[in-house]
């Protein structure tokens, strides 16, 4: 099972879980990536990884609320999985010593903050060769919100480092 099922549980599905989707206007604009390193035996060095964006946010961008009710529904989102993926995907890259690192999308889901439901992108980087750290780069919303913050939590082990990315420092080397 991916660590981060472990950590996370199981994500909410449904319309219940969307809510309202209408936070005050005054809401920072904050994703939270955490980043599970597993080592693996042979030539790749693995690291689980969830990504929480507010659903406000990706709305702003993608217009993912089709009737224009206030409310995304389950319906609605679904319906954009593929345009949300293509939209934050780019906005993220990874390298290593060895070469530049391989990012995998594996589920997409709904998870609740104390600031409204958020989209949670769950994915794997894999690095070339034995890379005993990464470089990453995260440029999500940097375009269109100078205020939006990335925030990164790396455990690797026992080791637990944080990151707050932004447009002046939007990359960060994380060791495994």
């Amino acid at each position: 099972m991916n660590p981060l099922h472990r950590i996370f549980g199981a994500a909410i599905l449904g319309a219940a879980a969307l809510g309202t989707t209408g936070a005050s206007a005054h809401s920072a604009s904050d994703a939270y990536l955490t980043l599970i390193a597993e080592p693996v035996h042979g030539t790749r060095n693995v690291v689980h990884a969830q990504w929480d964006i507010a659903l406000r946010d990706l709305d702003f961008v993608l217009a993912l609320d089709a009737d224009g009710d206030g409310n995304i529904t389950w319906a609605e989102l679904r319906a954009r999985q593929r345009d949300i993926a293509r939209y934050v995907y780019p906005s993220l890259s990874a390298g290593s010593s060895a070469g530049a690192c391989t990012i995998t999308p594996t589920a997409q889901k709904v998870v609740d903050h104390a600031d409204g439901a958020y989209a949670a992108m769950l994915f794997d980087i894999a690095c070339p060769g034995n890379a005993s750290a990464m470089l990453l780069d995260y440029r999500l919303f940097f375009a269109i919100d100078p205020s939006h913050r990335g925030i990164v939590v790396m455990r690797s082990g026992s080791r637990i480092a944080t990151s707050l990315l932004a447009p002046d420092h939007a990359s960060v080397r994380l060791t495994f």
